[in-house]
């Protein structure tokens, strides 16, 4: 990564945060809130959705039911027998606690622009963020950049759901901050071009999350650590249980280095979760899809890729249908029925949004495919919940459900696509699969986008990554004498 400091820029910044008097959490305060000072918390009474650098401190994983205090454990849902039809309880953390976006992209966003802040690789005063994503990496980014006092633009498709727009237009600071390519979930490349135009005006900055290796560095180092402390939760109640798989949609490839950690901390297998309309690492294939927030058609550059160990494709159909069963009326007594679950068991079903479901999914094909028993448990992330799926669970009830989500049609769809899921489309990683899904990326990074070719393939090395992570403890050393220097300690 670049570690080059221009002193210059560096002084704007420390001098725009003393005079707002902002401060900016290490990654080791993130990835254990209780190292945060009680002087820089965010208050109780601080909104965790206003745009105010105090929420930068919540930030994490261990944010309370009030997203205000923090909590012991992260939160998570476990998912028994009577949902997945599965021996194998499956442990979602829930993302919808991260304030702000009420999703943890924000968290990636975050990642990507402090260490160019404190080494002045980023002039807030100078610089456009611009932050291309298929949803929540640049609302987090739009986020980020506002509460820090800087400008950011959202690149985007499309066709991504009313309530992400809805959302930009609020927080934005101009209109055209918000960039909509053509296409929709599956389009990443337009984004990409979009941003190469964007790129030619030199105060515009490209965080591009697909790309930045920051991105693969804070998912390892606090969502790792978060999704373990998770794991001991759930053995205070099942002694034996060991995490025995994680999984998690590609997206960016940054969440799933959370696995990376797992698998050094507890020998966990990791699977990487798209869409089966679209099976880019599973076929090399292509399609368009509505999982929204996964993104498609190429292998990121930050993705381990020899260090996955499944793929798990799933169909947006079963995204789709399974948003509008639980997030309506009849749809949930269904569930209950089904379950034997209690009715406030089934609301918590509204953490989870079309990803999340997806990865649900995953989990379930992935612990038939693996054989897992009662004490394998299955580690997921629910990345952002279904208050951002209205428009969309109304589109598919019109077309799929005659306009009305019945108990009965409820029954029928979750016996086609939970009950009755399958692992048909889970794949057991060979050394040859790996071999071509890292080939793939050599298109996208190599011929596309201008990546050197020594450092594409360098990352066949585990030791490029370990190297990589290895800069975490002087990223936070910059941090904190950034903020001393600020006046902020």
């Amino acid at each position: 990564m670049n570690t080059h400091t221009d002193s210059e820029i560096r002084s704007r910044n420390i001098e725009r945060f003393r005079r707002r008097g902002a401060r900016l959490p290490t990654f080791g305060e993130l990835a254990d809130p209780r190292r945060i000072p009680e002087s820089c918390r965010a208050p109780d009474d601080l909104d965790p959705d206003a745009p105010d650098p105090r929420n930068l401190f919540r930030v994490h994983w261990f944010n309370g039911p009030d997203r205000r205090g923090l909590q012991e454990t992260p939160a998570y849902l476990r998912l028994d027998k009577r949902l997945t039809r599965v021996e194998a309880p499956i442990l979602v953390a829930v993302g919808r606690r991260f304030p702000m976006i009420r999703a943890h992209k924000v968290l990636a966003a975050y990642a990507c622009v402090a260490p160019r802040l404190v080494t002045g690789r980023f002039d807030l005063e100078r610089h456009r963020a611009i932050w291309p994503s298929t949803g929540n990496y640049c609302r987090g980014g739009v986020a980020i950049s506002r509460v820090l006092g800087g400008r950011g633009v959202a690149v985007l498709p499309e066709g991504m759901s009313a309530e992400r727009f809805e959302w930009l237009g609020r927080w934005v600071a101009e209109p055209e901050d918000v960039v909509r390519t053509p296409g929709s979930e599956s389009n990443v490349k337009e984004i990409y071009d979009a941003c190469h135009a964007l790129e030619r005006d030199p105060t515009n900055v490209i965080l591009n999350q697909f790309s930045e290796y920051a991105n693969h560095v804070v998912h390892h180092d606090v969502t790792g650590p978060a999704l373990a402390a998770v794991v001991e939760a759930a053995r205070l109640e099942t002694p034996d249980l060991a995490p025995a798989a994680f999984v998690a949609a590609t997206g960016s490839a940054g969440t799933i280095a959370a696995g990376d950690y797992l698998k050094t901390a507890y020998g966990t297998r990791i699977a990487a979760a798209e869409a089966l309309e679209c099976p880019t690492l599973l076929k090399n294939g292509y399609g368009e899809h509505n999982i929204q927030g996964i993104g498609d058609k190429h292998v990121p550059l930050i993705h381990n890729v020899m260090n996955t160990d499944l793929v798990a494709a799933i169909s947006d159909r079963s995204t789709d249908a399974l948003n509008a069963v639980f997030n309506s009326d009849a749809g949930r007594r269904a569930v209950e029925r089904a379950t034997g679950w209690s009715a406030d068991e089934v609301a918590e079903l509204e953490a989870f949004g079309l990803s999340s479901i997806c990865n649900i999914l995953a989990a379930i094909g992935v612990a038939k495919r693996l054989g897992l028993g009662k004490n394998d448990a299955v580690v997921t992330i629910a990345t952002d919940g279904a208050e951002l799926y209205g428009s969309e669970k109304d589109r598919t009830v019109a077309e799929r459900f005659d306009g009305e989500v019945t108990e009965a049609a409820a029954a029928e769809a979750l016996d086609a696509h939970l009950f009755g899921a399958t692992c048909d489309h889970v794949l057991e990683l060979s050394d040859f699969d790996r071999e071509r899904i890292f080939n793939l990326g050599y298109y996208t990074w190599v011929e596309q986008q201008g990546t050197p070719l020594e450092e594409f393939d360098a990352r066949r090395d585990q030791g490029f990554w370990a190297g990589l992570r290895a800069e975490r403890p002087a990223w936070d050393a910059a941090i904190e004498a950034f903020n001393a220097e600020a006046g902020q300690e």
